[in-house]
Parts: C-alpha cells; structure tokens; sequence
C-alpha cells in the first residue's frame, strides 16, 4: 500500500501523512517522533499541532485516508454492468494488490491502529462499516448489515495472519478464496 492520496486539508497535512507513511515504514509506529515526522515532513513541530494533537491523531488520520483509498479501489474495480458474484474476485485482487504494496505501513495500518485502543478500534470499526456498506450497494439491500461486517471481518482476519506471519507477498492468493466467502454468505444469508 502506497502513502494515501492527498486528503482535504492543508500541503502541510498532507505531508504529515505522508510522512507518517514513510516514518512507521522505515521506524515502525512506535520509533516514530513528532520531530521525526516534522523533519520528514519538512514542516515545524508547531505545524504538527496545528493538524493533529498527537502522533496516535495523525496514526488514525493516515489509517482514515488509507482507507479512504481501499474503498476507492474496490469501487473502481467494480463493474455494475456484471453480475455481482462475476466482480467480486476482481475487487478483491486489486484490493488484496493495493494492500501488499507496502508490507511495513500495512503492518502499522492493521497491527498499531488496534494498539491503540479506544481510539484505533473506532477508526477500524469506521472503516469496516464503509467496506461493509460498498458490500451490502454491490450486493443488494437483502444481505443484513451484520453479515456484511462478518465479511470484512473474516477477510481482516486473514490479511492480519498474513501480516503477523510476514506473508504479504501471498494476499493475492486470498482473492478467490475471500471471493468464494463472500459468495457463500451472500448465497446463504437469510
């Protein structure tokens, strides 16, 4: 996974992010500095706290915009001309592809989010909630809310595995069996 694409904010935000990026990449979260993150960013400790309280604030920011562009990428593989049970392997590859594209940051985005605690844990239920409604649009309106969240999360749960196990290189391989679930629960849901 690249650094996210430019968020609705300052040049200076923006470049925080993106250093918070390369920093956790480079460190890992919990090497990180608000000075690291001000020299990477080239912007003053005082510019820093103008956008983000901590670094555990610019962590979630970073996570958010990840996400962001997750669901942008699942949305622009998705072809509504097609039956959905035909789209959804191809979703899944370009997203399972985005999220290998850096095994460091995708670490942080999965591992030190949720250490974060109260506040990582709302931002990872936020953006389970947006992958599960794209879902439940792509799908129809018939498959509960529920369920859709058990897909994210069951899909989570392996690329969490493949992270923990320094698998990244293997996320393609989820796609079809990540397909295979969601077809099986939309099937079978009711």
């Amino acid at each position: 996974m690249n650094a996210p694409a430019p968020t609705p904010g300052s040049d200076h935000r923006r470049r925080l992010l993106d250093a918070m990026a390369r920093t956790v990449a480079s460190k890992g979260f919990a090497g990180v500095t608000i000075a690291d993150l001000a020299a990477e960013a080239r912007v003053s400790r005082r510019s820093f706290y103008e956008h983000f309280t901590d670094k555990s604030a610019c962590l979630v920011a970073l996570y958010e915009a990840a996400s962001r562009q997750s669901l942008q990428v699942l949305r622009e593989a998705i072809d509504p001309t097609q039956d959905w049970h035909a789209q959804v392997e191809r979703a899944l590859a370009a997203y399972f592809g985005l999220l290998a594209c850096n095994p460091p940051l995708l670490r942080t985005l999965f591992i030190d989010i949720i250490a974060l605690g109260p506040e990582g844990w709302a931002a990872r239920r936020r953006a389970t909630a947006q992958l599960a409604d794209l879902i439940v649009q792509v799908v129809g309106p018939g498959l509960p809310s529920a369920q859709a969240v058990a897909i994210v999360g069951g899909i989570h749960e392996w690329v969490l595995e493949a992270v923990e196990q320094d698998r990244v290189d293997t996320l393609a391989a989820l796609a079809a069996p990540a397909a295979r679930l969601v077809r099986v629960v939309v099937d079978h849901h009711g």
